[in-house]
């Protein structure tokens, strides 16, 4: 009873430290302090057992070098190979939806050092229409998810609601109308009303929502400074805009154009070392007002018709 004891007491304490570090760092950022910390503990163990004749006294030693393989698997696959997200917003609409778990390839555009981002092996580039994760440039704690529409060199313009990529008009044809319901601090839940459109590039066909009423961007919205901001133009009255993408850089907007923050107005150009990956999976997905803790409701609200479904 004791030792189990004792073992619940160091996973509990883990859990805090966890928590904690949480809270200053990013989760790579601790899960790579975890794996140091519990790799020197288990390194201490095995040089005990080598120099005390197979046993090692120490509970602390002993117990915490057992955390050691599953932090650094965990580690390993969640920095290099696939990593999880949840899709908390609409602008993704109508293709990923609040409430949807995707699993987001991280080897698609490089292997990547942890924390810093910089590519250590080659093995791809992002291609326009790629469902990209990146870093919000402004806090890179906060993950986006966007399509890529440019790509370094592009000159994009996006007028009355038609886009163009370095010339050539990006065709959407009609689908229909799409409704869709929003949950809101300031009025609950409110139905919004929108247009979608087929819309292909670079091989992905895919559905965008539109509003008529609303113009292609916000004015008001625009920030006035973001690296490389001299790079694009703005109508006064929001009826176009036009950015020429710079080299390093990529320029995102969600599927969901009237109702998106990306590289139109808010995020600006996104720099290649901002990158996560691909978004490749949805591998799970509950209802817009079921958070995953709430696993008593995942019976009703799971949504099966969207498991394991490819990412367009």
């Amino acid at each position: 009873l004791f030792r189990s004891g004792l073992q619940w007491g160091y996973l509990l304490m883990m859990v805090g430290v966890f928590g904690l570090l949480s809270a200053a760092m990013s989760f790579t950022a601790v899960l790579l302090v975890f794996v140091l910390f519990t790799g020197a503990v288990w390194l201490l163990h095995k040089r005990r057992l080598k120099n005390q004749a197979h046993t090692d006294g120490n509970h602390f030693t002993d117990y915490m070098s057992g955390f050691f393989p599953i932090i650094l698997i965990v580690f390993v696959l969640r920095t290099f190979v696939a990593e999880p997200f949840q899709i908390p917003s609409s602008s993704m609409r109508p293709n990923l939806v609040v409430g949807d778990f995707i699993l987001v390839n991280k080897f698609s555009y490089g292997i990547r050092m942890p924390i810093i981002n910089n590519v250590l092996v080659a093995t791809g580039e992002v291609g326009r229409g790629d469902v990209v994760v990146f870093n919000y440039p402004e806090n890179t704690k906060i993950n986006y998810v966007k399509r890529a529409i440019g790509v370094p060199g592009d000159l994009i313009e996006y007028k009355n609601k038609v886009l163009s990529i370095n010339g050539k008009v990006v065709e959407d044809h009609p689908v229909g109308p799409l409704s869709y319901t929003e949950n809101t601090r300031q009025y609950g839940q409110i139905t919004i009303a929108t247009e979608a459109y087929r819309e292909t590039i670079n091989g992905h066909s895919f559905d965008i929502l539109k509003m008529p009423e609303q113009p292609s961007f916000l004015p008001q919205g625009v920030r006035t400074e973001f690296p490389f901001r001299s790079n694009c133009e703005y109508a006064e009255d929001g009826s176009w805009f036009r950015c020429s993408v710079p080299e390093g850089h990529y320029f995102m907007m969600g599927d969901n154009r009237d109702n998106s923050a990306d590289s139109r107005f808010d995020v600006g150009f996104v720099p290649a070392e901002n990158l996560v990956g691909r978004a490749s999976m949805i591998f799970f997905s509950l209802g817009n007002d079921t958070s995953f803790r709430e696993v008593w409701k995942w019976p009703t609200n799971l949504r099966y018709d969207r498991l394991f479904k490819s990412v367009q």
